[in-house]
């Protein structure tokens, strides 16, 4: 009967929440798969260390844990309390987190550990993609409720917990500024994959009403594009490393007109060359045929029934050696 009765009083005070309590500027959106199943392998793997610390713990204290090696820059804690006692009293200060009385949980357990997180330098490695036009100004916090009731188990499912009077304060450490004309904003990555923006107060302190993990981020700014030269303006003379180049791209040109045109040249000259020696040839085969046909012509005389060149008379008569006949 007493069980009933707890349960019917949680179930009031969700909805009397709701009520009271919408969450400011809220967008959704299903995140990455990949990435999110990274995250939720990486809350398990650091609930079972933060786990570890817990050796005879007293209820109410801060047990710091160490993460592995491999890890170095996660900062994890563990803290189990009473579900009574942290229902009427809260938690004053779990490291940046600030938990006001009214805290409920569900499932109701008796004994239940807040895990926290501090992801450091590995925020944008399980978080980035999930917000990839958003730069992070603050690490990523982690705060995740378990079971307390047997501190060796491991892969633990988280519980729910709900403020269902003042929500949960986070005070962030180390905050960068957000850039000129950017606004920063507080964002919440829930357990189902979906992730909420608020606003941020006192220029470093979120707000929630239930677990999850948390930072604080600004959207990326683009550069915006040079704006073109006025008609009147006079244009800049290019850099350094421009001239060098139109330099020594001149020179290569120079280089290559330089070559086609000897080139060029000494086949001119060959054709030219050629061109003369068979002028000549020409010349000379001319003046050949001409003092042939210059010459002096042959008699012809017949002879039987065909014609041949005879010679003309002799210039010089034949005479006899003596003038006397025999």
């Amino acid at each position: 009967m007493g069980l009933h009765r707890s349960l019917a009083m949680h179930v009031l005070v969700l909805m009397l929440y709701f009520e009271k309590f919408p969450y400011v500027k809220t967008q959704s959106t299903v995140t990455n798969g990949s990435s999110r199943s990274e995250a939720r392998a990486l809350d398990s793997l650091l609930q079972d260390y933060a786990y570890r610390a817990l050796v005879r713990p007293m209820t109410g204290k801060i047990y710091d844990g160490t993460v592995p090696s491999n890890l170095t820059g996660i900062n994890i804690a563990a803290l189990r309390l009473r579900s009574g006692s942290l229902r009427r009293k809260g938690v004053a200060k779990y490291k940046e987190f600030e938990i006001p009385k009214g805290l409920i949980e569900t499932p109701y357990v008796i004994r239940l550990v807040l895990v926290y997180q501090n992801l450091g330098n590995w925020s944008r490695r399980y978080y980035q993609t999930q917000l990839p036009n958003y730069t992070f100004l603050a690490p990523v916090l982690g705060l995740l409720a378990y079971d307390g009731t047997d501190l060796s188990a491991t892969n633990l499912q988280e519980l729910n917990i709900t403020a269902s009077g003042d929500p949960i304060s986070i005070k962030f450490d180390g905050v960068s500024p957000a850039p000129d004309g950017a606004v920063a904003r507080c964002v919440l990555f829930d357990l189902q994959g979906s992730f909420n923006f608020s606003s941020v107060t006192e220029a470093n302190t979120c707000s929630t009403s239930q677990q999850g993990h948390f930072s604080i981020v600004t959207e990326s700014i683009a550069p915006s594009p040079s704006p073109p030269p006025s008609p009147g303006a006079p244009i800049a003379p290019p850099a350094p490393s421009e001239r060098a180049g139109k330099k020594s791209n001149k020179k290569l040109w120079i280089i290559v007109g330089s070559v086609v045109g000897g080139l060029a040249f000494l086949v001119l000259l060959s054709l030219l060359v050629l061109w003369v020696q068979k002028f000549k040839q020409k010349k000379r085969r001319q003046q050949m045929e001409k003092e042939a046909e210059v010459g002096e012509a042959l008699q012809m005389a017949p002879v039987g029934d065909t014609k041949a060149p005879t010679a003309l008379g002799t210039r010089t008569q034949p005479t006899l050696e003596h003038e006397y006949a025999p």
